[in-house]
Formats: C-alpha cells, sequence, structure tokens
C-alpha cells in the first residue's frame, strides 16, 4: 500500500529506520541524472540510489539497505555529512518521499536539498558527529525498531535511547505549524480565492473554472 504523502502540520514522524552510510552523497546517487527526463515524479521511488544499487548487487557487499528486507517500510532516514550535495534537483527528495522516506535525521545536509525537502513537508534534523554514529549504530542493531522523530522537540527516539537533534527555529515552525505545504493553505482558502478571482478583470474567464 502506497504510503500518503505528507499533508499539515508535522509534529512528529514515525516507523523503522534505514541508515545510508557516507559523507557528501549527492544528488546524482541518490537519483541518478536519466532519470530526471520524466514528465512527473511518480515513478522515481524505486530508482532512489539506483547506481549505488546495482553496483552493490553486483559485488559481494551485499544488498544497498534500500534493498534489505528489513529495511522494506522505513520511513526515517539516517545518513551522515552534507547529505544532497551537487545539483540543486528536486527529484532526489521526490524520490526518497516515493520510496517511503518521511524524515531525514544526519549530521548536515546541502541547503537547497534541505528546502527542497520542507517544501515537501519532509523534516531534516541534525545531529553531532558521534551521536549520529550512535543513531546509526543503534538503529542497525534493531532493524525492526520503530522509532519517532519529534519535529516539535527536535528529538529522536527508539530502543530505550532519546538523543536531541537541532532544528532551526524557521523551518520548524513552518513543520509544526502546517505552513511548509503551500498547496494545502491554497486549497483550504478556496472560497476566499474564488472572490479574489472575481474581483479581477482579466481572471473573469477563469471564474468557473
Amino acid at each position: 500500500m502506497t504510503r500518503p504523502f505528507p499533508t499539515g502540520a508535522i509534529t512528529t514522524v514515525s516507523g523503522s529506520a534505514v541508515v545510508v552510510r557516507g559523507d557528501d552523497i549527492d544528488t546524482d546517487r541518490i537519483i541518478p541524472a536519466r532519470f530526471l527526463k520524466c514528465v512527473t515524479f511518480d515513478a522515481l521511488g524505486p530508482a532512489a540510489f539506483a547506481d549505488d544499487r546495482a553496483e552493490l548487487a553486483a559485488g559481494s557487499a551485499g544488498p544497498h539497505p534500500f534493498d534489505r528486507p528489513e529495511h522494506q517500510g522505513a520511513s526515517i532516514l539516517l545518513v551522515n555529512r552534507n547529505f544532497g550535495c551537487g545539483s540543486s534537483r528536486e527529484h532526489a527528495p521526490q524520490a526518497l518521499m516515493r520510496w517511503g522516506i518521511r524524515a531525514v535525521v544526519g549530521e548536515s545536509f546541502a541547503e537547497i536539498f534541505y528546502g527542497n525537502c520542507l517544501a515537501l513537508g519532509i523534516p531534516c534534523l541534525v545531529a553531532d558527529h558521534a551521536t549520529m554514529l550512535a543513531i546509526q549504530e543503534v538503529a542497525a542493531a534493531h532493524p525492526a525498531e520503530h522509532f519517532q522523530v519529534d519535529v516539535a522537540q527536535a528529538a529522536l527516539e527508539g530502543a530505550g535511547e532519546r538523543w536531541g537533534l537541532s532544528l532551526a527555529a524557521g523551518p520548524q515552525q513552518m513543520l509544526v505549524s502546517g505552513q511548509w505545504d503551500a498547496t494545502g493553505q491554497l486549497l483550504a482558502h478556496g472560497e476566499q480565492l474564488a472572490a479574489t478571482v472575481a474581483r479581477l478583470p482579466y481572471l473573469q474567464g477563469f471564474a468557473g473554472a
């Protein structure tokens, strides 16, 4: 069953976690360039980390975390430093979201990737290096464990542990209030929009659309 996409206020994200280790994982690794030819984002989920997954499948290192049975259905992605660097393609967070990721915790994020995630309602929270390594070790040791990202309190809980994280005040407020969801806010004010359209002469032809 397809997991619903984020809407409205986001105060917590719950589910199992998947660890993808490594610094400077760029957007071309998250979603290779050949998949950018798509007309819509709908089919990007299965292509997340496509080249990394194929390379590992062809070798002896074992399957990529996104291919391991125990991580199917994971909703929290645990990464390291400068995740999402490289080109500014919004396809990267779109692919992660359509694979099932609803929150990312890492040491740091590329600025544009971070902003693209926020626009989709995917919180990106930050932990220091030692804390991130500890989180990843616990998650790797307990792949079926239920974790919870507390966006309002900037924390992660799971396996009997609680880790304090960082989340800038602006994005945090946008997430917990639902202000990140521009489309949702637009649709929630349909009557006001219709009234505005009716007052604008150059939009009269669209009033009944």
